[in-house]
């Protein structure tokens, strides 16, 4: 891992956003709440977050980061569910791996909840599809002292 021992101690903030393409029927079973595992977007939001709390323990050389703050947005239309989720720590490093983790985890849990739906008569997806990651933003603010 790089030495962060030097870093100051300051806010830190990222947002991630991503992308997961749907038939229209799914999303209509969604936006009713009527998929066979459950809320499909509650699940998604309880994973992401599971995931961002556990970024180090899936990345090598991420630092452990104490999260202060995780926040999820769901927009779904017609025929895709843009997930971007917003992290927030004071500490010595970023969290734009953490933000990117969250969103990627609830777009696998989206696409796990409803596969069932998206699967044409061979067993495969071909509208399903997960993409548009990137990090919408990274800040830095005000120092502390411990």
């Amino acid at each position: 891992m790089i030495d962060i021992t030097d870093k100051n101690i300051i806010s830190r903030e990222a947002m991630a956003t991503g992308t997961i393409k749907l038939n229209k029927e799914t999303i209509k079973l969604i936006r009713e709440n009527r998929v066979k595992k459950g809320d499909t977007i509650e699940t998604a939001k309880i994973a992401g977050t599971m995931a961002v709390k556990n970024t180090s323990g899936m990345i090598p050389y991420c630092h452990p980061v104490p999260v202060m703050s995780i926040d999820f947005n769901f927009e779904i239309d017609e025929a895709k569910i843009i997930v971007t989720c917003r992290v927030k720590a004071i500490y010595r490093t970023g969290v734009e791996m953490e933000a990117i983790n969250g969103v990627q985890v609830a777009l696998l849990t989206i696409w796990d909840m409803v596969k069932y739906l998206e699967k044409d008569e061979t067993g495969n997806y071909p509208n399903t599809s997960i993409g548009n990651i990137n990090v919408v933003y990274k800040r830095k603010g005000d120092s502390y002292t411990s």
